[in-house]
């Protein structure tokens, strides 16, 4: 093996002419900075309408907003409806929305109803005590959106039956009418038919037998004779 061990020959190279620099390439050695504070006046605006619904949902749980709070909240809701996602409603307290704010339970519900979580609310309308206020939600609810044929049965179901186990003949008489008054609501939008709704209305006629003595459970009978 043959090596030259280090006495190559050199290689003459022309050594490399230096580039004439232009005014434009050296800027960067002394730049000059504009070091004025500017404030983005949008910064955090969106989180303070999310902690302010947040402090009025919190409010609506414990007894009923003024107007003017309840116009506030609405107005946070309509501008970014996935507010209600985080504003502190969960299935858990939308019983003491719907007694204490059942209008504003009402908008939030519909702004729900996209939500995968839904189900779960309505699983708490069903299982909340029975009341005006809840009627009249679930009354709005299945005007302004196609509700569960599940869920409506299981509503109308529990209403009847919590009429039926109270003791108080004058709060039973009450609540009576109540529901045959819903209930004739529901059958005149339609939103109970013999095609959709056939063993509710079984249950519905044998509850208006049973309270045959109030004008308004009458009333509902005849309107049921109608529909066969």
């Amino acid at each position: 093996e043959v090596s030259m061990v280090g006495f190559e020959p050199m290689v003459c190279r022309p050594v490399p002419g230096l580039l004439e620099p232009s005014e434009g390439e050296v800027f960067w050695l002394d730049p000059e900075l504009d070091h004025e504070v500017v404030w983005d006046q949008s910064l955090c605006r969106e989180n303070e309408g999310g902690l302010e619904a947040k402090e009025l949902m919190l409010l609506s749980h414990k007894g009923p907003l003024n107007q003017a709070q309840t116009d506030k909240l609405l107005s946070i809701l309509s501008r970014d409806p996935k507010i209600v996602l985080h504003c502190g409603l969960s299935p858990q307290r939308l019983p003491d929305l719907v007694e204490n704010n059942p209008v504003l339970a009402i908008e939030s519900l519909l702004l729900l109803m996209p939500s995968s979580s839904m189900p779960l609310y309505l699983d708490a309308l069903v299982a909340m005590p029975m009341s005006l206020h809840s009627m009249e939600v679930v009354n709005r609810l299945t005007t302004s959106v196609e509700l569960p044929t599940e869920f409506v049965h299981r509503y109308i179901s529990n209403c009847l039956t919590s009429c039926e186990g109270l003791k108080d003949k004058y709060m039973q008489n009450r609540l009576v009418r109540l529901v045959c008054v819903f209930l004739q609501s529901l059958i005149r939008n339609k939103i109970i038919s013999p095609q959709k709704h056939r063993d509710l209305l079984i249950e519905v006629q044998a509850f208006c037998i049973e309270f045959s003595r109030i004008r308004e459970a009458a009333g509902l009978f005849r309107l049921l004779k109608t529909l066969e």
